[in-house]
């Protein structure tokens, strides 16, 4: 697939999760995901904000579903999602019933492999139990304490190449990526370049990070999307 530019707005209130998402969409970002802290704070609500303001474009809502899959892919669908997010922690049947949901609603599903014993085994039993898409993550509070113990902060692309080789369905890299790491995921095969925190999001505060956020979501779309041209 061609390289496709997501924002992550882990925001929690519906007005700066869509002043966030036009700008991001100005600046040529392809889906929107509504985070987790969004969907804990606005719930269905955010959903449905974010498909009035944006009807053409992908929606992905980060639920992390670990239990009640059908329900929650479902409700999700219903509010105007196009993707959904379940554990590979999850129970077989939890995600098999995800996947039921995706096919009933059509709606895509993409699988996290977070906090699996072997994250390349978890992206391949997400493969293998239906999912569409792998999302190959480093927790942010796995990240941020193994920083704060003086540790090297672990990054996705430690093992991406290798996740990306181990699965046939597209996967996407998150968890602290800089510019330039984000730049570089669809090198590694992955192009679904997921931009949020510390990039887009203010990894402490939970709000939309200061500076010229536009002008660099514009540089990482620019360079993610002229991969494409020039594999072609």
């Amino acid at each position: 697939m061609k390289p496709i530019v997501q924002i992550s707005l882990d925001l929690t209130t519906i007005a700066e999760a869509l002043e966030t998402a036009e700008m991001a969409i100005r600046a040529g970002v392809d889906w929107i995901e509504a985070g987790t802290p969004l969907i804990l704070a606005e719930g269905l609500h955010g959903i449905r904000a974010l498909r009035e303001r944006f009807p053409d474009v992908p929606i992905v809502a980060d639920l992390k579903t670990m239990d009640g899959g059908y329900l929650e892919a479902e409700m999700m669908a219903g509010a105007g999602a196009t993707h959904v997010v379940v554990m590979a922690q999850a129970h077989d049947e939890t995600i098999e019933c995800v996947v039921k949901a995706g096919r009933d609603c059509g709606v895509g599903v993409m699988g996290d492999n977070m906090a699996y014993n072997t994250m390349i085994d978890g992206a391949r039993r997400l493969e293998d139990l239906g999912c569409d898409y792998i999302v190959h993550h480093i927790g942010y509070d796995h990240r941020r304490g193994i920083a704060a113990a003086g540790g090297r902060m672990p990054s996705p692309l430690d093992d991406l190449r290798a996740v990306v080789d181990a699965v046939k369905i597209p996967v996407q890299a998150v968890g602290g990526l800089s510019i330039e790491q984000a730049i570089q995921c669809p090198a590694y095969g992955a192009p679904l370049v997921v931009l949020g925190a510390p990039l887009t999001i203010d990894a402490d505060a939970f709000k939309t990070a200061d500076g010229d956020l536009e002008s660099s979501l514009r540089l990482i779309c620019e360079k993610v999307h002229a991969y494409d041209e020039v594999q072609r």
